[in-house]
């Protein structure tokens, strides 16, 4: 689930959008994004993009394309949908995004505390495998002879 940088509009992922304002099919965001239409109502649902509805169609603007690469980017990085839901509420409450960058710097700074852990954990884990692996193979070469 990666967000793909691709064309802003393409010809066949816009519907009857303004020159200004594409619209785009929430089959065309899936492909575009390489998810399912099933994960992109699923973020719907949570209220982190809102489409116009077009009788059944959803419609979504060029603001719901870019809030939901913000959530895919976000889910990449490790981040929860409660998290993200957060992080995009400020962005529409606080104009100067003041609060949003300092959440964001948290937030992050946080992800980087725990990946740095989770770096030690591994980086003592390979030593101690490589050490048992190393025995194993000694072992095996003297009882071999």
């Amino acid at each position: 689930m990666t967000a793909k940088t691709a064309p802003v509009a393409r010809a066949d992922a816009v519907l009857h959008g303004t020159p200004r304002e594409p619209a785009y099919s929430i089959s065309a965001l899936a492909k575009e994004f390489g998810i399912t239409t099933r994960t992109i109502r699923f973020y719907e649902s949570r209220g982190l993009i809102s489409p116009e509805r077009v009788g059944t169609a959803r419609r979504y603007s060029k603001r719901d394309r870019a809030r939901l690469m913000l959530i895919l980017r976000g889910r990449n990085l490790g981040f929860t949908v409660d998290d993200v839901s957060e992080y995009l509420s400020l962005y529409d409450s606080d104009p100067g995004q003041l609060a949003q960058t300092r959440l964001l710097l948290d937030k992050v700074t946080a992800a980087i505390d725990d990946l740095e852990t989770k770096r030690r954990d591994i980086e003592h884990s390979l030593g101690e495998l490589s050490e048992i692996r190393a025995r194993c193979e000694a072992h095996l070469k003297v009882r071999e002879r």
